[in-house]
């Protein structure tokens, strides 16, 4: 999959820089590295840094072991060490004041970049933002940038539905491989989905996951269960089970451990994951997993402070940045030909002749939209105030880089209700 990915974008030759959760916290820890030399800095708009005058602070919700931070994680050490610059992490940071006391201690360690990955920072960030304005703050998954108007804070996320949707779209031809081979009818072809929060990023998520499926098998039809933590292993498996015990034939998730994936793997149900691959908790029932590479966002940002230039208030990446990929596809268990069926639909993304969220493949209580307000600016009142349906489809992470997709549409069904 990675070589069908790096063949479209040698295709496509696009460079486009365009501008989650909570439970209870393990204790927080710190981790430091050095500098390395980098290259010279392009052309300066702006007072330039050095690599060796740049230090990042990076503030992760979970450590290692939530399937969402490792992400981040791993992304973090990759720019730093592409870029040269010395780098801090502090991993099992709560969304509460201890993210903004570990934001105010990088600084005091000389940080002039603070990243934070986890929805609930975000206030948090800007609090601190306010108060150290010649240092940049960088928050993944949040709202709020394009609102506050602060020159040094900045949100950033990527069109992983986009992600998803390609994701979906293996799930439904492994659903027709089961239907062809006899195991269940195609009336019969439910999935299901464990998410964390009934929040829009979560919501945007499974549509797109299950308009991929739909795609490829139009009978499907999806259940919805919520644990109301990103991460929650006990909960995940817990979650996972009650939908394979409904009937569910295979499973997704938008939560952040190895729990749904374990319980897909002990009842031999197959299973789409996200953030990275979960092939080692599941080998037998493993299909392939979406996930958004920081890399691209998190050098850009770092590139900037050295260049002098100014970090864009809102960030979206997408496939033709590098910053939405899939891992390889578990061939033991995929249906054949589900790699080239994701590298047409993924040309088709590049191209911009495919849109997940086209309304001639969806509704609501039985008729399609053409317009839709959105909660796009997100200012506490829960008011939506801006239309996002147009050229027949729904405009996701485009009016700001976090998604806001919030329909139930017709054919997922949510069991907690």
């Amino acid at each position: 999959m990675k070589k069908i990915i790096a063949l479209l974008m040698a295709m496509v030759m696009v460079l486009a820089l365009a501008a989650c959760g909570s439970s209870a916290p393990a204790s927080s820890s710190t981790e430091a590295a050095p500098a390395e030399e980098a290259a010279a800095p392009a052309e300066e708009a702006a007072p330039a840094e050095e690599a060796s005058a740049v230090k990042v602070g990076f503030i992760f919700l979970h450590d290692e072991n939530s399937t969402y931070d490792l992400n981040f994680l791993n992304a973090a050490k990759e720019a730093c060490e592409n870029t040269g610059v010395e780098y801090i992490l502090k991993t099992n940071i709560p969304e509460g004041q201890e993210c903004a006391d570990a934001a105010e201690e990088l600084i005091d360690e000389g940080c002039n970049i603070i990243f934070a990955d986890s929805f609930g920072h975000e206030s948090f960030m800007i609090q601190v933002a306010k108060d150290n304005p010649d240092v940049q703050f960088c928050h993944a998954t949040g709202t709020k940038a394009h609102t506050e108007g602060l020159a040094n804070y900045h949100n950033a996320f990527a069109s992983i539905y986009e992600g998803r949707y390609l994701a979906g779209i293996a799930a439904g031809m492994k659903l027709n491989q089961m239907i062809e081979n006899g195991e269940f009818s195609a009336e019969e072809a439910k999935i299901g989905y464990v998410g964390a929060y009934p929040y829009a990023e979560v919501k945007s998520g499974y549509t797109s996951f299950f308009l991929g499926v739909r795609s490829v098998c139009p009978t499907v039809t999806m259940e919805v269960t919520f644990t109301n933590s990103w991460y929650d292993p006990a909960l995940e498996q817990e979650g996972a089970q009650k939908l394979i015990n409904n009937g569910c034939k295979l499973i997704s998730q938008h939560a952040d451990s190895l729990g749904a994936p374990t319980a897909c793997e002990n009842a031999g149900v197959p299973n789409v994951s996200y953030n990275g691959s979960t092939i080692d908790a599941g080998p037998n029932t493993f299909i392939v997993s979406s996930r958004i590479n920081w890399v691209p966002y998190m050098e850009y940002m770092i590139n900037c402070v050295m260049n002098g230039e100014a970090i864009a208030t809102d960030w979206t990446g997408t496939i033709a940045t590098g910053s939405v990929e899939l891992t390889d596809v578990n061939e033991a268990v995929a249906a054949p030909g589900t790699v080239e069926a994701i590298a047409e639909a993924e040309a088709q993304f590049l191209a911009g002749t495919l849109h997940v969220y086209d309304t001639t493949t969806w509704t609501k209580d039985g008729a399609a939209l053409d317009e839709y307000l959105a909660d796009v600016d997100d200012m506490g009142d829960f008011v939506p105030e801006t239309n996002v349906i147009s050229d027949g489809y729904f405009h996701e992470s485009e009016f700001r880089s976090a998604p806001y997709f919030d329909i139930d549409i017709d054919g997922i069904v949510n069991v907690d209700e």
